[in-house]
């Protein structure tokens, strides 16, 4: 079946996509891996339709979400030789056994070296990258914000990284400041143009509604596909192969 028409909606704190189409009765699902729910509705339901229906089936919801994201929760990444990091999108097989007076991390080829001081532990290497793929996020949004400013109409005071366990961007938009998840350094720069141009649009619109929606599909058709990217790419530690 065809769909003929998409939402956004923002139901008890919840973000709904909403998919019309010529069916008799209204879905509810939720998918994997973090949990996104999505409506199916008939043709011409009214939003009111859909927000009760959303609110009745919220604890089967909340349920299937908890399921899912526990499910899919990053194991804790020991920074042994052998394990897989992602960089931008790409996948590297990490290598410790290079040491130095100072620290440094090198992608080259397929290997992400971590190279610390004799004697490190683990934390000590984990604190490394994660400064690292600080650096690198902080490295790539100036460009972004610069191409992206202009096309929007807005202008942000300042960007922040910062570590959020639920989100990938924020908005503050009174402090015209946007928040950015040092996680995005390891998934496809695609992804991050998508949260920085989300979080720019709140400055034109608060919520998550009709004009967000529109406004989206405007500055960045594809923006949705990228979100889904986002959402399915990896990030937990792997055996190589």
């Amino acid at each position: 079946m065809m769909s003929t028409a998409s939402a956004y909606l923002t139901i008890a704190g919840l973000g709904i996509d909403v998919v019309y189409k010529n069916i008799k009765n209204l879905h509810i699902s939720v998918y994997p891996p973090v949990g996104r729910v999505r409506v199916a509705a008939p043709e011409r339901t009214d939003e009111d339709i859909i927000r009760l229906a959303v609110v009745q089936r919220l604890p089967w919801i909340k349920r299937q979400r908890e399921q899912l994201q526990n499910a899919a929760r990053q194991t804790k990444r020991e920074m042994l030789s052998g394990e897989t990091h992602y960089v931008w999108g790409r996948r590297y097989r990490l290598d410790v056994s290079r040491t130095s007076g100072n620290y440094s991390v090198v992608p080259k080829s397929n290997t992400l070296w971590v190279v610390t001081p004799e004697g490190s532990d683990p934390d000590s290497r984990r604190a490394a990258l994660d400064r690292w793929y600080r650096r690198q996020l902080k490295a790539a949004v100036p460009d972004l914000l610069a191409k992206w400013e202009p096309v929007i109409g807005v202008e942000a005071e300042r960007f922040v990284v910062r570590r959020m366990k639920t989100k990938w961007g924020s908005c503050v938009a009174n402090a015209r400041t946007i928040w950015l998840n040092p996680e995005l350094a390891k998934k496809n720069p695609r992804c991050l143009e998508y949260v920085v141009v989300h979080e720019l649009t709140h400055l034109l619109e608060s919520g998550h509604g009709e004009r967000f929606v529109a406004l989206m599909n405007q500055f960045l058709p594809d923006w949705q596909a990228r979100r889904d990217e986002l959402n399915e790419a990896p990030l937990a530690d792997e055996d190589w192969a």
